[in-house]
């Protein structure tokens, strides 16, 4: 087992910021901002909320979305997968640029256009980047929520992975799948002390179950959500008008937070306007919170339960003799 290091402190940042609505370069170019100011505040991680880059589709709720064959529906949608995030095609590549340059990790929520499942569906993804700038990870939610089912698609168990970063070992769910309390597992068996939860915003979705997974966990849990106001939505979006006679000025106020293993505030719910907030977190508080509770250590028992977890990226075809 290796030694832990004398510092066993880690620096975070929770970038809490709107995007360019359904703009992936100025998005993109956003992004890129708030992890050099994350870097300047010495964060050796900085997270983003859920499918921020390009954004999370708001209009679902505004233009009746579940009109089956609406030409509307399918204009947007188009203009969705036009902006969505291709990694194969480099999307991603100045973002993992400026991690390596400033030396800092990037956890991110994207809208995940996969040439995997022949390139014209829209996956909520959670993207790791290490301090080197490479991708480690690309998580695929589970399972849409209720209206988002109306444009993303179901991931798979492949992104069901942790970590190392210094002391800690860190893990990354979207929104509701914070929920799940096998996908919660699926990480806790791989030493998940540092949990990243991605939302789109909204203190109803981060208040209470931030610190019940901290206290479950007894480990850090970084809440990170995104921003989104009225005057985010370009004026150019298809269907502008509509959606924006239809929509509150405020849609998604944020609320990023950080809890402690024992389920106090490291950082309370930071409501309604755009930051990158930045704290210390140490993980003997980790170690201590293991003593009376370890929920995949000496408090499990794999002899009456067991979780098996399916990490095959999912596809329709399979080719032989290639």
């Amino acid at each position: 087992m290796p030694e832990f290091a004398n510092d066993s402190s880690l620096t975070v940042a929770l970038a809490q910021i709107a995007p360019v609505w359904l703009n992936r370069q100025a998005t993109t170019d956003k992004v890129i901002g708030a992890i050099n100011d994350a870097a300047d505040k010495h964060a050796e991680l900085v997270t983003f909320g859920e499918c921020l880059l390009p954004g999370y589709p708001f209009w679902l709720d505004f233009t009746g979305g579940a009109e089956f064959n609406s030409a509307k529906h399918k204009a947007i949608h188009a203009h969705y997968l036009t902006q969505a995030v291709n990694i194969e095609l480099g999307h991603l590549d100045g973002i993992c640029e400026v991690a390596k340059s400033r030396n800092i990790a990037v956890v991110l929520g994207i809208a995940e256009r996969a040439d995997d499942r022949g390139g014209h569906c829209i996956y909520a993804s959670l993207v790791y980047i290490d301090a080197n700038g490479e991708i480690q990870n690309v998580h695929r939610k589970l399972m849409p929520t209720y209206e988002e089912r109306l444009t993303w698609s179901p991931g798979d168990g492949h992104g069901l992975r942790t970590f190392p970063l210094k002391n800690f070992t860190l893990g990354a769910l979207n929104c509701w799948e914070n929920w799940m309390p096998l996908a919660r597992a699926a990480l806790y068996a791989q030493g998940e002390d540092l949990h990243v939860a991605s939302w789109p915003g909204g203190e109803h979705n981060t208040h209470d179950i931030t610190r019940f997974v901290a206290k479950e966990g007894r480990s850090f849990v970084i809440s990170v959500s995104g921003l989104m106001r009225k005057q985010d939505f370009p004026s150019d979006t298809p269907h502008f008008d509509e959606i924006v006679s239809s929509c509150n000025d405020m849609l998604a106020s944020g609320a990023s937070c950080v809890a402690a293993p024992d389920g106090s505030w490291v950082l309370e719910p930071q409501i309604g306007s755009e930051g990158v907030y930045v704290v210390k977190l140490d993980h003997q508080q980790v170690l201590q919170e293991r003593q009376n509770f370890d929920r995949s250590g000496h408090y499990s028992r794999p002899d009456v339960t067991q979780l098996r977890v399916n990490r095959e990226r999912q596809s329709t075809v399979k080719f032989d003799g290639e």
